[in-house]
């Protein structure tokens, strides 16, 4: 008997329904939250399970915002991401793995100011549902630490009294809702 061919599903981000959000210490007392709003992404999946999927996403830098318009632009500058000559962030995955029955671990290459690192991030499957147009949607939340200055974003400020004033580690917060391709 031949083995059937495995049938492929694309599901594309529905950015009006997810948020790709970063989240740094300031000062080490409280946390300021930023978010890109123009992103992208997509995940392949070979089988009836996400499980080795192939996970690409890419945020445009200039997005960056953190409802402040002057740290926002310090952001974008070349201090911190330098979107002119870095204008995106891309990820995609090379292993996708299920640890629990809603759970995956997720490594990939994230490239962020010219720079690729290998990371490890978990995500948390929400379940399926199909919306009022018919269309099959599923969610994740994606959530990992990373350190920035590993990525060349090496700006430090310190207070008078020697204070740092944004921590090392980025916690990345991201909730995704993808669409099945017909």
């Amino acid at each position: 008997m031949e083995a059937q061919p495995t049938t492929a599903t694309t599901w594309v981000i529905d950015p009006m329904h997810s948020e790709v959000q970063f989240k740094v210490k300031h000062l080490m007392v409280s946390t300021v939250t930023g978010q890109f709003s123009a992103y992208e992404g997509k995940l392949e999946m070979a089988g009836d399970d996400f499980e080795a999927s192939t996970i690409t996403f890419s945020a445009d830098i200039d997005s960056i915002s953190t409802g402040n318009e002057q740290r926002d632009g310090h952001l974008k500058s070349a201090e911190f991401f330098d979107a002119e000559q870095f204008p995106t962030l891309t990820f995609t995955s090379t292993q996708f793995t299920k640890t629990g029955d809603d759970t995956y671990d997720l490594t990939g290459d994230l490239t962020l100011h010219g720079v690729t690192k290998s990371v490890k991030l978990k995500a948390e499957y929400g379940g399926q549902m199909q919306d009022f147009y018919g269309q099959t949607k599923a969610g994740f939340e994606v959530t990992g630490v990373i350190k920035r200055k590993e990525f060349g974003l090496t700006w430090d400020g310190v207070t008078e009294a020697g204070g740092v004033v944004v921590s090392d580690d980025v916690r990345l917060v991201m909730n995704i809702q993808v669409t099945k391709q017909a």
